[in-house]
């Protein structure tokens, strides 16, 4: 492996790490934040006739996370793309 396509390996698996945490930061703080930490207070709030807190707790973390797996697919995608990895 030469050294410039040694030096794009590692940008691209730096982009794919930032991406990673950027995406697990937000699944944390849909689950753990509004689900646990700020439960009471999104309780305040209606959500189709369930409180926002517990509707976090039971759906809506799950919702996300599906959505943080076609993010991450997409996201994927276009770094493979970028750093010329693609198929």
């Amino acid at each position: 492996m030469d050294k410039e396509s040694s030096e794009n390996a590692k940008n691209y698996w730096r982009a794919n790490i930032k991406l990673l945490i950027s995406l697990l930061c937000v699944w944390f703080v849909v689950s753990f934040g509004f689900g646990i930490l700020l439960r009471d207070l999104l309780d305040t709030i209606q959500f189709f006739g369930f409180k926002l807190g517990f509707w976090f707790a039971q759906q809506g973390s799950i919702y996300v996370f599906v959505a943080l797996i076609f993010i991450y697919a997409r996201s994927m995608k276009r770094l493979e793309k970028r750093f010329g990895f693609d198929d």
